[in-house]
């Protein structure tokens, strides 16, 4: 029996729930369990399609504004010309046009609340989607703060226990702030560092009080240079060809690095060795010593996810606008974990026996790097359905790159790992393969398996794996991957990216995934294609209906 989507009650990123290994991590207790307080008029999902599709005379920010005004009882937000504020207007190859809008209140942004307006190639606005927050639109809010941004960064610091050196400056910014059925005025603030417990911490500080309201840790788990070919060898032995640099040092004369140059209007591909910070260098064009081996891996792979987003979605890098792409190798000791910290991929070397190095992984390094073209499109909440969201587009991207199989992380498992059976961190066909941890157990229907099916569903805490982001976005994964099956891999990714890109906003929940693929699929191959079928089919057959 299929089981409607129930909506839950709450609107860095690492690779898995947490460091290492399951039978311990996911053995973690909650602290406490967490009762939520739902604000139904917080992130109100709006999905409008146009059956009659209305032409305008131009397809831009003012006459999506105007749109909105004329039609502000059916979105549901009034005063739309002073409470949204556009953040992009986009033009697709399909040659429609895409108007992005934050909701705010006196100037100030609502976290989460976008809308999104949609034409087509003849200025026809044909949908609008996203969410917007009611209660703040119409009820009054004092929006001027009583402790500085200065007061509102040391409180973030302190209360994670940040240390005295970041991995990149902070930053503050004034929002209002949806939590537990209030709408608070409060300082975003982002804190980010490595270290044993590295963090990329979004902290929430009452604007008023100057107390911390919520917080979570985002980590998703003058020399001529001058680019050639190199090579080296990768962490499974497989000789692998390379875009390295050299550049003359005074003292030590040439030398080369695993810094890559080679791609027009990219900013270039680096490899770190983490202990150091510094880039990866040799004597000689080849990369061959057994220290080498995790940062080969990572600097190929990166250029291997880099080519796969520009040759198929013509995208220029993680943020669309060729960013550097810059990779880290041998972090901490025995380190199961890869993270996107925001900015950047951090592999660790593994324990040996659970997990060897992560950057041999293909499939891991394409997860990674797809956090970071999560981050700068849809920007999807690190917590629950939003973040199962987040997870699972990066696994669904890891498997469309590296397209042996249908599993995520199968080259990283260890030797210890293997012997128990288990012989990949997560699988796209065959979710329930694997077990979750002891601690994740009786939030789901006893039977302890990842879930693939709605009926599966865990409903977890927000401090227990951010509400289940790991766990959940298996029912993504599978519904992706039954879709698959009837379109293959190529028009999947499609879809999947138009969806991502395009109409997913930070708060969207499963039921507002399933929306957006299947509009992406028709915007891409017609209304009542077999394209937009399947991409129905794949989420009827995971109990996400309409």
């Amino acid at each position: 029996m299929k089981k409607k989507l129930i909506i839950p009650v709450v609107l860095s990123t690492a690779l898995l729930a947490g460091t290492i290994p399951f039978s311990n991590v996911l053995a973690k207790q909650p602290e406490a369990n967490v009762i939520q307080k739902w604000n139904e008029n917080a992130n109100v999902p709006i999905f409008v399609k146009e059956k009659h599709v209305e032409k305008r005379t131009t397809s831009n920010a003012t006459d999506a504004l105007n749109y909105l005004e004329e039609k502000k009882n059916k979105i549901g937000i009034s005063n739309t010309k002073t409470n949204l504020k556009e953040k992009t207007a986009i033009k697709d190859n399909l040659g429609m046009t895409h108007v992005r809008f934050n909701q705010t209140k006196n100037g100030v942004p609502v976290e989460g609340a976008e809308v999104i307006v949609h034409y087509n190639e003849k200025n026809e606005v044909v949908a609008v989607n996203g969410s917007v927050n009611k209660d703040v639109d119409e009820g009054s809010l004092n929006t001027s703060p009583d402790v500085s941004s200065e007061k509102a960064l040391e409180a973030a610091k302190s209360s994670v226990e940040a240390p005295a050196q970041l991995q990149y400056d902070p930053t503050t910014e004034l929002v209002v702030y949806p939590f537990e059925g209030k709408n608070n005025l409060a300082f975003k603030v982002n804190v980010n560092f490595l270290g044993e417990k590295p963090g990329n911490w979004f902290v929430f500080v009452d604007a008023h009080s100057g107390e911390v309201i919520d917080q979570y840790n985002a980590i998703m788990d003058a020399d001529e240079i001058k680019s050639q070919t190199g090579n080296g060898t990768g962490v499974l032995g497989a000789h692998r060809l390379l875009h390295i640099s050299q550049s003359k040092n005074p003292n030590e004369g040439t030398v080369f690095q695993l810094a890559d140059y080679a791609h027009e209007g990219l900013g270039g591909i680096f490899t770190y060795d983490a202990p150091t910070g510094s880039l990866f260098t040799s004597n000689s064009a080849s990369f061959k010593t057994d220290y080498d081996r995790a940062a080969v891996d990572a600097h190929y792979n990166s250029e291997k996810v880099y080519d796969y987003y520009l040759d198929e979605h013509g995208r220029n890098s993680l943020d669309d606008k060729g960013m550097a792409i810059k990779s880290f190798v041998h972090f901490g000791t025995n380190y199961n974990n890869a993270f996107w910290d925001g900015r950047q991929m951090t592999y660790g070397d593994g324990d040996g026996s659970f997990m060897i190095s992560l950057s041999a992984g293909l499939d891991v390094a394409a997860h990674e790097m797809t956090h970071g073209v999560t981050t700068n499109t849809a920007n999807l909440q690190y917590r629950f359905q939003s973040g199962a969201l987040n997870e699972a587009f990066s696994d669904i991207f890891g498997a469309l790159i590296d397209d042996a199989n249908w599993e995520i992380g199968e080259d990283i498992m260890g030797p210890g790992a293997k012997a128990s059976g288990r012989e990949s961190l997560r699988s796209l066909s065959n979710p329930s393969k694997y077990s979750v941890g002891a601690a994740y157990v009786p939030y789901g229907n006893g039977k302890g398996k990842y879930p693939s099916h709605m009926n599966e569903f865990y409903d977890l805490p927000r401090n227990l794996d951010n509400g289940g982001v790991h766990i959940n976005s298996s029912i993504i994964n599978h519904a992706a991957y039954q879709t698959a099956q009837e379109i293959g891999r190529e028009k999947l990714g499609k879809i999947y990216y138009r969806a991502l890109t395009t109409y997913l906003t930070p708060t969207s929940n499963f039921s507002q995934a399933r929306m957006a693929i299947i509009q992406s699929a028709t915007d891409l191959y017609g209304e009542g294609s077999s394209e937009a079928a399947a991409a129905a089919s794949g989420f009827d057959k995971v109990g996400i209906l309409e």
